[in-house]
């Protein structure tokens, strides 16, 4: 079987962090791809260093050469002498043209991380925590001219009903039970041992590219909502109020961690006014019951627990965030 594995010739292609988890995986496995495809290097932070995809460096690391075309319409697969057996795509970010998904012999496959026909498009798993799902999983599919459209090759679920799960907690697990599912599935898949079923296009729903602005917490919708979006959104977006300060400008605070807190309050409060819960923690009054602040940042500061926070600020209670 090591031999087997050894013969086949494989392209990776891949640039997100769960693109990168995927190939160390199936490196481990002893897939190793005789050649990865991955993103330009990219300017990053306030000093705009050319910085390598998340994938480009795991291919570096075993010494697995490298392209990065700025469209993958530009890619040279056909004229740089490479026949692969297979080619696997995993959070590579772009459509594969038409006249490259038939030059490997089993096609192209993609790890898509979630239960497709659910959640197809580049946020799927933000998606999963927003709406609160019980269950989400990773889906391989054959890859057509759309986008995560393809018939499915195999599937498998994660449980995740009463999981706290952060973005980047389930994103993590969902490339980890990628990767496990791409290894089972290779050699039945070359070997014509599995026939993909067609997407029910009935049940096909789409996630959106997400934008800085999407963080922005709206304090009508219920503290049970909010709670998932603090999840969804770490670490980006994010999600951020304003703040009038009194005597002092709009100030934005990013809400870093939160839980829901449920108390029958004679009391009325205004949407998005704050308040002292137990454990001098920060609650704000949402569409439905409160959203206890557990840690924050003001714009320019560091990150704190809200007990710290309002022993420097406790002008901030009693006001309305915006």
């Amino acid at each position: 079987m090591q031999n087997d594995k050894s013969k086949l010739k494989i392209v990776f292609l891949g640039t997100s962090e769960f693109g990168a988890i995927v190939l160390e995986g199936l490196i481990k496995g002893n897939y190793k791809p005789i050649l990865v495809v991955t993103a330009s290097d990219k300017p990053v932070g306030r000093k705009q260093l050319l910085t390598p995809s998340p994938v480009k460096v795991i291919a570096q690391k075993y010494d697995i050469p490298v392209l990065q075309p700025d469209r993958i319409v530009n890619c040279k697969l056909k004229t740089v002498g490479l026949k692969p057996d297979l080619a696997i795509v995993s959070a590579y970010g772009q459509i594969i043209p038409k006249d490259m998904l038939d030059i490997p012999k089993s096609g192209f496959i993609n790890v898509h991380p979630s239960l497709l026909p659910k959640y197809r498009g580049p946020s799927p798993i933000q998606a999963a925590i927003l709406n609160g799902d019980q269950e989400t999983g990773v889906t391989i599919i054959l890859v057509d001219e759309k986008m995560d459209h393809g018939p499915i090759i195999k599937s498998s679920k994660l449980k995740v009903q009463s999981s706290k799960f952060t973005y980047r907690e389930l994103h993590n697990k969902l490339a980890e039970l990628g990767a496990k599912l791409l290894l089972e599935t290779i050699p039945k898949w070359t070997k014509g041992e599995i026939k993909p079923t067609p997407q029910d296009e009935s049940k096909a729903t789409y996630t959106k590219i997400l934008k800085k602005e999407d963080g922005k917490i709206d304090w009508e919708k219920s503290a049970k909502e909010l709670e998932r979006q603090v999840r969804a959104f770490s670490p980006w977006p994010g999600s951020y109020a304003f703040w009038q300060m009194p005597k002092g400008p709009l100030t934005r605070i990013k809400i870093l961690k939160v839980r829901v807190f449920i108390f029958p309050l004679s009391k009325t409060y205004s949407i998005g006014k704050t308040l002292i819960v137990p454990q001098n923690e920060i609650g704000v009054q949402c569409g439905k019951d409160f959203l206890v602040i557990e840690k924050l940042q003001m714009e320019g500061g560091k990150a704190m627990g809200s007990e710290e926070f309002v022993r420097g600020r406790p002008d901030f209670i009693g006001t309305i965030l915006k």
